[in-house]
């Protein structure tokens, strides 16, 4: 595997990789292959960390050309579609549970709605 392009995206605390994939003799390698070997290309990076989209194998050649998002923490991948993280087995943040306490019971019969009478 090579990259062809890199881009370090602070804002999205991400580095974004445009890689290229020689693969003769073998099919095109599965979304999980892809996550382990763009993984290896960064030192210190974790497979669990890595989003890889825009896959395109080219018909008839053993080459494959993607984009793969390789994000500094598991809390940043949350900026993710729920079904792109879905897809890459990664666990949803948790979402906050909004505890409200229970007011006075609104009596709506003897609200006046200020309409004609």
């Amino acid at each position: 595997m090579e990259i062809i392009d890199q881009i370090e995206n602070q804002l999205l605390s991400r580095v974004e990789i445009l890689f290229q994939l020689r693969h003769e003799g073998n099919p095109t390698p599965s979304r999980g292959q892809l996550r382990s070997q763009v993984a290896s290309l960064i030192p210190g990076t974790s497979a669990s960390n890595v989003v890889v989209k825009d896959v395109d194998t080219r018909f008839g050649q053993p080459l494959t050309t993607g984009l793969a998002f390789i994000y500094d923490s598991e809390e940043a991948m949350q900026i993710e579609p729920q079904y792109i993280l879905e897809r890459h087995g990664a666990e949803p943040a948790e979402k906050l549970a909004v505890v409200t306490e229970p007011s006075a019971e609104i009596n709506t019969e003897d609200d006046v709605s200020g309409g004609e009478e």
